[in-house]
């Protein structure tokens, strides 16, 4: 599901093995169609008469199975990687970093953090907290551990299946967007660590 910077947006899922795809969202079912294949682009399912809006709850059923499954590129899955995913609109967040002019990589001090760790609490927020600590140490980036969704409550990311949501125990995309901004201003540049070349074996949908 992608929303634009006015709020609206549309829903798709890519599932190239599907006979019948339905959209589940606030509770009701809006059948989906096949998009017209363009050169690549096969298996691609869409919702056009769906009401594409931010904090809906919303899930894929396929072939007739009753259980929804959670979207794959989802911004947010808020009760855990096999529930339903959520809307987020990433431009609803308002930036303070406008003077931030970025760092140089060539010599900088770069301190690997693991966020489930760094703190008692495990959050984005906590974290945030102790910025001003690694800036008195001189550390110029901060480079996090992977945060993406995974099955479960602690993991050192390497696992994780929801590429594009922030792990919910970690406080959700709205507290990346936060800690990003709290670096910033603190004169820390964030370097996000990934893993795109497998998935998790739990919720990997």
């Amino acid at each position: 599901m992608s929303l634009t910077h006015n709020g609206s947006g549309r829903f798709d899922v890519w599932a190239p093995n599907a006979s019948d795809v339905t959209l589940l969202a606030s509770g009701r079912q809006y059948p989906m169609v096949l998009t017209p294949a363009a050169p690549g682009a096969d298996g691609w399912w869409s919702a056009p008469d769906a009401p594409a809006d931010v904090d809906v709850d919303y899930g894929y059923l396929l072939d007739g199975d009753p259980h929804p499954l959670p979207d794959p590129r989802s911004r947010r899955v808020p009760d855990g990687v096999h529930a339903l995913s959520r809307t987020y609109d990433p431009a609803s967040y308002a930036w303070q970093d406008s003077g931030w002019r970025g760092k140089e990589l060539r010599g900088a001090v770069i301190y690997e953090l693991h966020l489930g760790t760094f703190t008692p609490d495990g959050t984005l927020d906590a974290a945030a907290g102790k910025l001003g600590y690694l800036a008195e140490l001189g550390v110029d980036f901060v480079e996090l551990l992977p945060v993406n969704g995974f099955n479960g409550t602690h993991n050192w990311g390497y696992d994780g299946v929801q590429w594009f949501a922030v792990h919910e125990g970690y406080g959700g995309p709205a507290a990346y967007q936060r800690f990003v901004d709290a670096a910033h201003a603190a004169g820390i540049g964030v370097i996000q660590d990934v893993v795109y070349n497998h998935l998790g074996p739990s919720g990997n949908y």
